[in-house]
């Protein structure tokens, strides 16, 4: 089992958060910048204009202490533990230095382009044309190195994951059909799960024949599901309809959140309340047979066959 520290999961929260939103800044006229109760596209934007290199004998501002939790060029937004965000402008006069090493001496200088999202930083700051300027920004190296890790490690999920899309695009183009384009498909498999009467909750033996069906069209190149919910007769056209789309929908979440079926890989659900039953409904075994979801896996006729 892995022990993360609070830090740390701050850290990786923060990175993930950061790296989702779009990095926009937005231009402030009067007194430096400090954001409480703004938005991160109210605060980040471009400001023309930039500090001068010697930033000796200009006013002095506050220190800050928080994490990178937001980047446009020379502008950074800095959010403390109590969530205030208050952004500061980069200029050629501003120092980054990482400290480390041996009982923490030593220090290195580093770019502008080591200041990563959801980096814990130390500001210094000097007051200039209605705006904080960094005088000198300090952080340690184990915490660069570990948001650096949680960039590359999230851009190389991002990136495998538009890799197996693109992989899969003519499929997954297949997206676009509903039920009624069915016949644009070649049928590799069906796996029939039961309900009780009136009830959409999945019994054990249901949720490993859904996991194994997963399983069997993993194995296949391109395949799709395609998950559809069926009642028996009892009930009203209304009720029965409604439950089968309950059926189908709980499927749908049991197969992508327990079987790790991809979202991208599943045709639109649907719900037939009691048509196309799969038994005579006279009976007290037929109707058993027709409370049923059927999950089948198809693959697009366009790319059966392709590797």
């Amino acid at each position: 089992m892995i022990n993360t520290s609070n830090r740390s999961r701050s850290l990786a929260l923060a990175a993930f958060v950061s790296m989702a939103a779009p990095s926009a800044l937005a231009a402030q006229d009067e007194g430096p910048v400090r954001v409480s109760a703004q938005t991160q596209e109210d605060v980040l934007t471009t400001v023309t204009g930039s500090p001068p290199a010697d930033l000796t004998g200009l006013t002095q501002g506050p220190e800050i202490e928080g994490l990178i939790s937001a980047r446009n060029g020379d502008r950074v937004q800095i959010t403390a533990p109590d969530g205030s965000k208050t952004v500061v402008t980069l200029g050629s006069g501003t120092v980054i230095k990482a400290k480390g090493g041996f009982l923490g001496m030593g220090r290195t200088a580093l770019t502008p382009d080591a200041l990563l999202n959801g980096l814990p930083v130390s500001v210094e700051t000097v007051e200039w044309a209605n705006r904080l300027v960094a005088t000198e920004i300090g952080l340690s190296n184990k915490d660069l190195k570990t948001a650096a890790m949680i960039r590359n490690g999230t851009n190389q999920r991002f990136e495998q994951q538009g890799a197996r899309i693109t992989q899969n695009a003519a499929a997954t183009e297949a997206l676009r059909g509903r039920f009624g384009d069915i016949d644009q498909y070649n049928l590799k498999g069906t796996t029939n799960v039961y309900f009780d009467s009136g009830k959409y909750s999945l019994s054990p033996e249901a949720r490993g024949e859904l996991c194994r069906a997963a399983e069997d069209a993993e194995a296949m190149d391109n395949a799709l599901l395609l998950v559809v919910g069926y009642t028996d007769s009892t009930g009203s056209y209304e009720i029965n309809q409604e439950l089968s789309e309950k059926r189908a929908g709980r499927v749908v979440n049991f197969l992508q959140q327990e079987c790790r079926w991809k979202p991208y890989r599943m045709l639109t659900p649907t719900g037939m309340a009691a048509s196309d039953p799969a038994a005579d409904n006279a009976s007290e075994y037929g109707k058993a047979q027709n409370r049923r979801v059927a999950v089948n896996i198809l693959v697009s006729k366009s790319v059966d066959g392709l590797n």
